[in-house]
């Protein structure tokens, strides 16, 4: 994090309507909730070009709102590499989103900011492949696939928090 600069926190999954925006929604409440609304800006992409544009799938929608959180209005866009360069933590939802984010990667330092969504889950297993952390896509289930997701990412928002906080108050 530059000196006087919001940290900056990118979510990522495949197409940006289902998994990453829901992760966008529920830090931006969390950090918000703990006063760092003003110090830590929180966006969302896609690896693939396949939904650009499009809002976030109705059933995400519906599970934040289900949840508590504020209606986000939302529009699906892919990461540009250079985005990389220009964020803090980069958080991918699953492995494979993690390796095409690697190998956007131009320098190791923007390598080593990127990290699985549930390595920050205490729930998680320790000591397994990336694999086994990866949050599926709800996209091809129902609205219990949309709670999985969800529960997922509500149980590694506030560890996120913590992480995110300890950089910045270490500068």
């Amino acid at each position: 994090m530059l000196p006087n600069h919001p940290y900056r926190i990118l979510t990522v999954c495949t197409g940006n309507i289902c998994r990453s925006p829901i992760a966008e929604v529920v830090l931006a409440e969390r950090f918000a909730a703990n006063g760092l609304q003003d110090r830590v800006v929180i966006d969302s992409g896609a690896i693939s070009s396949e939904e650009l544009g499009n809002p976030m799938d109705p059933r995400a929608r519906k599970v934040l709102l289900a949840h508590g959180y504020p209606d986000h209005r939302h529009s699906a866009r892919q990461v540009d590499p250079a985005w990389l360069g220009e964020r803090d933590l980069v958080l991918a939802m699953t492995s494979g989103h993690a390796a095409a984010l690697r190998r956007l990667a131009v320098t190791d330092e923007e390598r080593l900011r990127i990290r699985l969504y549930r390595e920050f889950d205490p729930a998680s297993p320790q000591g397994v492949s990336e694999q086994e952390l990866d949050i599926n896509d709800p996209w091809y289930g129902d609205m219990t696939d949309f709670e999985q997701t969800i529960s997922y990412i509500e149980a590694g928002a506030d560890p996120i928090v913590d992480f995110v906080r300890a950089r910045i108050e270490a500068g």
